[in-house]
């Protein structure tokens, strides 16, 4: 009898143990303060020059693993989308750093302007997205990639010409999003690169689902980070990250013109080779943010659940939610995100 409530005992005691392992999946959408975390820094250099010359100067900083056949992963928009990144911009940096290279994007798993491929290429055209190669990379077929740890997926469908190419440059317009609270680069390569009839799927729905759109929340993070797992363990150290926060709705570029209207004020630019740093590092600043200037994009982060994007990179091993915060504008000096959120307009914005 001792004996079993002994056994029970530690039974309980063990259960209670899982369950408190466990607590940063089931309620990872708590913002950790900086003072918080524990691990090793990476590094994210930031600009506050919101102009083709500051987007040149930020991938500057973290290109040296970028070689060979070099894709470019962006968000084209929806037509005539009012925030998208400004295409004189991209095409200074091409025209400068990555001549050769093309930007690459997939279809939408939603119907839209962007649902098949001949649909794709004229919004590519409206948005003048014309100056290099754009690969729709799922037009003629898929392939899939391992997801390595995953707990939803062992393994992502993405566009088969994703194979085509050495390196890639992860450059993010960073905003809300309606179904992921934010979109970072985590957002730009999980949807973004996922085929947009069965990779795109397995993150937005359970298999054998009516509806679509069925996972939500936590599970829908931690899925869309599983698909980015795949695609830059490919790469290894061939990929990078520009984050650009600027224009920032509450929703994505894939609303159109049905966006709302922006009410986050302009950052800057910021890039790392460290996925989950730099994507840390947007949402430090926003939160870094007065009330009035953040209440609207934090909202939208917290009632999506966004914020498992970070704490789940982070249990994958896809890098650290420490960084040093290097202001390349002044000499290199170390700053922290609240430094970064005073004074958001210094430079006049090129249009």
């Amino acid at each position: 009898m001792k004996k079993s409530i002994i056994l029970a005992a530690w039974m309980l005691a063990a259960y209670a143990g899982i369950a408190c392992a466990q607590e940063p999946g089931r309620n990872g959408n708590k913002y950790v303060p900086y003072d918080q975390r524990s691990g090793n820094e990476s590094i994210v250099y930031f600009t506050r020059n919101l102009s083709a010359e500051g987007l040149i100067l930020a991938y500057e900083q973290v290109s040296a693993g970028i070689e060979g056949r070099v894709g470019v992963k962006l968000h084209t928009g929806e037509k005539h989308g009012p925030n998208i990144l400004p295409r004189e911009w991209v095409r200074a940096l091409i025209e400068k750093d990555l001549p050769g290279a093309s930007i690459i994007e997939t279809n939408t798993y939603y119907k839209g302007d962007r649902y098949t491929t001949a649909q794709h290429r004229e919004a590519i055209g409206v948005n003048g997205w014309t100056f290099c190669p754009v690969d729709i990379m799922d037009e003629a077929d898929t392939c899939t990639l391992p997801v390595r740890g995953g707990k939803w997926l062992d393994r992502i469908s993405v566009g088969s010409h994703l194979m085509d190419y050495n390196s890639m440059v992860v450059l993010t317009h960073f905003k809300g999003h309606s179904m992921g609270g934010f979109g970072g680069s985590n957002k730009n390569i999980g949807i973004g690169c996922a085929d947009g009839r069965i990779g795109k799927a397995w993150i937005h729905t359970t298999p054998g689902q009516s509806n679509q759109w069925n996972i939500k929340e936590e599970e829908f993070m931690e899925r869309m980070t599983e698909s980015t797992k795949g695609t830059i363990d490919h790469f290894g150290n061939h990929v990078t990250y520009v984050n650009v926060m600027r224009n920032m709705s509450i929703r994505c570029d894939c609303a159109g013109l049905d966006v709302p209207p922006v009410v986050t004020p302009n950052v800057g630019i910021l890039s790392s080779t460290d996925i989950l740093a730099i994507d840390q590092a947007c949402i430090d600043i926003i939160y870094a943010m007065t009330e009035t200037e953040h209440h609207d994009m934090v909202e939208r982060i917290e009632s999506r659940h966004g914020l498992r994007q970070l704490s789940y990179m982070k249990e994958l091993g896809m890098g650290n939610d420490r960084y040093v915060l290097i202001d390349i504008d002044n000499g290199g000096r170390r700053i922290t995100a609240q430094e970064a959120a005073k004074d958001l307009k210094p430079f006049v914005e090129e249009k």
